[in-house]
């Protein structure tokens, strides 16, 4: 039981029972000093709770561990006990748990899950549907690098068919390059003859997921699950431009700001910095402090 609860109890003890308060910290085991002592909170609290609450309210589905991240990118030197205890005071919601997920073994004990070691190593993809407003469907193709997380592509259309994953590969082959295994379902969109022979042509590998395994493909069910989630089931699609806009803004986000947990809770692709950066406090001409151009040595 915390110091505050028994401090409740004890009160609430020498209010029915008619006892000393020594006699109640005694039988309580409630130290003395303890008791007498009044919580003060730090002098930021109520600066920090503002920005907690406000960054709920702005990413509805994030937890405290997402929320602290982001707080610390803002500025504030905060550990994730101290944003939980915030988030509980306050009454947020607090995500469950989720269970573990063993590996995929076969029958002989062999490991059948390829892991990406390096960028560029195993792309995935996969497709979503969603609705606009008067009901029609469209369809995104989501292309994800399994190592960083970053998600390179989301094509949306009303149809998509294995000529437009050719053409979204290519774009993707041209800015990124060759990765070396390419992992999707078996869709005929993915098994088709000229979708294989295209991509055994350039020089990548497919790897096939068993049918009816969709959690072979765990990384793109996995972003496939967070796009649904934090975004198409709290949005409104008017039309198919306003799809694309809105969805490929939220693209950028995950990208470049939104905290992942398997990268200790940093972006996939943060924003990079230009070099020289700006420094910090004006400088005179006389005395620059930060150099023209690189020196070599």
């Amino acid at each position: 039981m915390s110091p505050s609860r028994r401090r409740r109890c004890i009160d609430h003890a020498v209010r029915k029972f008619g006892v000393s308060e020594r006699l109640a910290c005694r039988v309580l085991g409630q130290h003395r000093s303890t008791q007498r002592k009044a919580p003060k909170g730090r002098a930021d609290d109520a600066a920090l709770t503002a920005d907690v609450i406000e960054l709920a309210t702005q990413y509805g589905r994030y937890g405290y561990r997402r929320i602290a991240a982001l707080l610390r990118d803002a500025g504030w030197l905060v550990n994730v006990k101290r944003v939980e205890r915030i988030w509980r005071q306050e009454g947020l919601r607090v995500p469950a748990r989720q269970p573990k997920r063993g590996r995929l073994w076969l029958n002989d004990g062999s490991c059948v899950r390829l892991r990406p070691e390096y960028a560029n190593h195993v792309w995935s993809y996969d497709f979503v549907e969603g609705r606009t407003h008067d009901g029609r469907k469209f369809r995104m193709l989501n292309v994800i690098d399994e190592f960083t997380r970053e998600c390179l592509c989301i094509r949306i259309d009303r149809k998509l068919r294995s000529t437009d994953v050719i053409d979204v590969l290519s774009d993707l082959f041209i800015l990124r390059g060759v990765p070396g295994h390419v992992r999707s379902d078996n869709g005929p969109e993915f098994i088709a003859k000229a979708v294989r022979e295209w991509i055994a042509a350039v020089g990548a590998r497919t790897a096939f997921i068993e049918p009816g395994s969709p959690w072979e493909n765990g990384y793109c069910e996995s972003f496939n699950s967070k796009l649904r989630d934090e975004l198409l089931n709290g949005e409104i699609f008017y039309s198919l431009a306003e799809a694309r806009i809105v969805i490929e803004s939220w693209r950028c986000h995950y990208n470049t700001k939104r905290p992942h947990s398997s990268l200790g809770y940093r972006p996939p692709a943060p924003a990079t910095v230009p070099w020289p950066a700006a420094p910090p406090q004006p400088a005179s001409p006389a005395t620059s402090t930060v150099a023209c151009k690189p020196t070599m040595h």
